[in-house]
């Protein structure tokens, strides 16, 4: 009985053991692997990957599959990088090779208009003169969209104060304003505001609201462009009184090329709104928009303050 007894504790205790080095031997290869998959993830992160040898357990096996994902992954953001870079060329040859045939179409309508036409060729010239610059605008917003898309063009946020911001808006809507009898009433809570934008960047998505509120509001209305503080964001306001935007497409405003039926007789190509929001969002801002069709649409941007 007694030698029984021994037995059974003796098997025990050699159960035990056994158990315990198998925990032990598996958290070994377990760590292995972790070793292994960090310096993976590290080298990957590096740029390389190293081919090492692998044995056929089930942890090599895992190990050898994670290495597969790494390089395929590698070799999809080198060829995502070779692909920006030949956009980056292309962009740059679209521009160089377009940029002088534009440039001496309008030189010469321009020069025709100075002849002694009757009104109809007076009439084909300015046509083509009117032509000739949308086709350069279009390309324009499409070169500058890309740019900023592919990281081509970067935006450089720095403290500058909001009123030279609305001051430069003013200036460039200027002409547009008269040409439709409209007022831009600017209301600033407090002119030595300052927030982080790029000025240049910032400044084009601003007069892209800007132009939207004067191509939308009637004849002699008014457009307030408006300045308030938060804790966070500064925030800017470009209400119109304008015929609104209906609920299913305060979304579908923000997208690249959307056109809302309800204005397809008006000029543009669906650009300004996505590029605005691009450029505010690529300096850590945000854009929103409160509108109700028949009352008018207030578009918001806000801008970083940091520390002040």
């Amino acid at each position: 009985m007694n030698n029984l007894i021994i037995i059974c504790i003796i098997t025990a205790a050699s159960s035990i053991a056994l158990s315990v080095c198998l925990v032990i031997i598996n958290r070994i290869q377990t760590r292995r692997l972790l070793d292994q998959v960090s310096d993976m993830v590290d080298e990957a992160a590096g740029g390389k990957l190293v081919e090492k040898v692998y044995d056929e357990s089930v942890m090599s096996a895992l190990s050898v599959k994670m290495h597969a994902f790494l390089t395929q992954t590698l070799t999809s953001s080198g060829n995502l990088q070779k692909e920006k870079e030949n956009i980056n060329i292309l962009i740059s040859d679209i521009s160089h090779q377009t940029k002088t045939p534009i440039s001496n179409i309008l030189l010469y309508a321009q020069l025709l208009q100075e002849l002694d036409l009757n009104d109809d060729a007076r009439e084909y010239s300015a046509q083509i003169n009117y032509q000739v610059e949308k086709l350069r605008f279009l390309i324009n917003a499409l070169i500058r969209t890309s740019r900023l898309e592919n990281g081509i063009i970067t935006v450089t946020p720095a403290r500058n104060p909001v009123n030279m911001l609305f001051s430069q808006a003013l200036l460039s809507a200027d002409q547009s304003l008269t040409a439709k009898h409209l007022h831009l009433q600017v209301t600033l809570e407090n002119e030595t505001d300052t927030a982080l934008f790029d000025m240049k960047w910032t400044l084009e998505a601003l007069n892209n609201l800007v132009n939207n509120a004067i191509k939308y509001t009637k004849e002699g209305d008014t457009i307030v462009l408006g300045g308030m503080p938060y804790e966070l964001f500064y925030r800017i306001d470009v209400t119109d009184h304008g015929m609104g935007i209906k609920e299913e497409e305060r979304n579908k405003i923000f997208t690249r090329f959307y056109r809302s039926p309800s204005v397809s007789d008006e000029e543009g190509i669906g650009l300004g709104l996505y590029l605005s929001r691009e450029i505010i969002t690529a300096q850590g801002g945000y854009m929103k928009v409160k509108s109700q069709p028949e009352c008018g649409s207030v578009f918001s941007i806000f801008l970083p303050r940091g520390n002040s």
